[in-house]
């Protein structure tokens, strides 16, 4: 279980997260959706430490993270994976490579079980042969899947993602979104996805934590943000800018 308590960050004076609060129960996959610049990059990677708040709390599992020492972050990350927004390849690195990177610094396992965990990340998203290609030679979708890969690759309680289908077209970001429901379905994985995108909202989400002016402005169900009336959801839900006028009480 992920539980934030009262998190404040802000950058050069301005307030990016203003007392935010909700907690991620084991198992669940959570969304957390909201315009550009709304906070929801920024909260993710408070969740595994790759951001200290200015106050507040961030706890795993009954683990303080929000001040841990770098030894003691390297475990609870070895228990969460993170995939970034843009992949996050090292293009000096084929991909198994890259994934061998993660299994190296993350776990003590010896290199042959280590090239048997790249083969099996790399079959768990559709990608078997792929090992020696260099990012160079990967397609957007292929690049999101790698990432993937090195994420489930530690075999992790958590997986967090950035963005998971940004850029990608509709059969591409479907393949991410069955993904994501394998893992969650078939290993327990308590999945955190920042996104944009209604359609993992709608496919892909057990629940539904909404950002505004660094706030939760909603906290719930995917099938009660689709009926909220509240304007700010509204206008995020529907696209309608006219609605950013409306009173809000």
């Amino acid at each position: 279980m992920i539980s934030v308590h009262n998190l404040y960050k802000q950058f050069d004076n301005k307030h990016i997260l203003k007392d935010v609060s909700f907690v991620v129960p084991e198992g669940e996959t959570t969304a957390i959706i909201g315009k550009s610049g709304a906070g929801k990059s920024v909260l993710l990677k408070h969740l595994n430490g790759l951001l200290k708040p200015d106050s507040g709390e961030v706890w795993v599992d009954d683990e303080l993270v929000s001040n841990m020492s770098t030894r003691a972050l390297q475990k609870i990350r070895s228990r969460m994976g993170m995939v970034f927004q843009s992949g996050a390849l090292f293009d000096s690195m084929n991909v198994g490579e890259n994934i061998a990177l993660a299994l190296r610094r993350l776990t003590r396992l010896n290199e042959q079980q280590i090239q048997e965990r790249i083969e099996y990340s790399l079959n768990e998203v559709d990608l078997v042969g792929t090992g020696m290609m260099m990012p160079a030679e990967l397609s957007g979708g292929m690049k999101k899947r790698v990432g993937i890969a090195r994420a489930i690759a530690i075999q992790p309680d958590y997986l967090l993602y950035d963005e998971p289908t940004t850029g990608l077209d509709p059969v591409m970001t479907d393949m991410i979104n069955r993904l994501i429901i394998k893992f969650q379905s078939q290993k327990q994985i308590t999945a955190v996805i920042v996104t944009h995108e209604l359609r993992i909202v709608r496919e892909v989400a057990d629940r539904v934590i909404m950002l505004h002016d660094g706030q939760v402005w909603f906290d719930g169900s995917a099938a009660d943000i689709q009926k909220s009336d509240d304007p700010v959801v509204r206008q995020f839900i529907t696209g309608n800018s006219t609605l950013i006028n409306q009173r809000i009480a």
